[in-house]
């Protein structure tokens, strides 16, 4: 899990999908973070993104760097503990001009039954599970 973290934190940006009904929706995502052995990321309530995943939990991310790319399918679980969203806040300071642990806007969410695979034009693909 730790590899997976690193590669999305490097690559900077990835890509979430979600389903909107019968419509995949894709955007741009920077938080990543491991709490208490966990992979999160982080959102905000008011965000469609959030409905989406509450109503469909089924992600998948995707990122690239340096001719390698990664993909993690698996479902995203709400932590509502504030400790959970403090965490998050503390690893992306930045954020803190956004969000702040107990706006009731603020949400992190962990990966449950994950498969993360990483691939290149060069070499077998591997795949990690968590």
């Amino acid at each position: 899990m730790q590899r997976v973290a690193d590669f999305l934190k490097e690559a900077g940006a990835y890509y979430l999908a979600t389903v909107d009904g019968d419509q995949p929706r894709v955007r741009p995502f920077g938080t990543v973070h491991i709490f208490e052995g966990k992979l999160y990321i982080q959102t905000g309530k008011k965000k469609d993104v959030s409905k989406q995943i509450h109503a469909n939990p089924k992600v998948e991310i995707c990122a690239f760097k340096d001719g390698e790319w990664l993909r993690v399918a698996g479902e995203l679980v709400e932590d509502d503990r504030r400790e959970a969203r403090v965490s998050m806040l503390e690893a992306y300071p930045t954020l803190k001009a956004m969000y702040d642990p107990d706006d009731g806007n603020t949400e992190v969410f962990y990966f449950r039954n994950a498969k993360a695979t990483f691939a290149s034009f060069t070499k077998a693909p591997e795949t990690v599970e968590f």
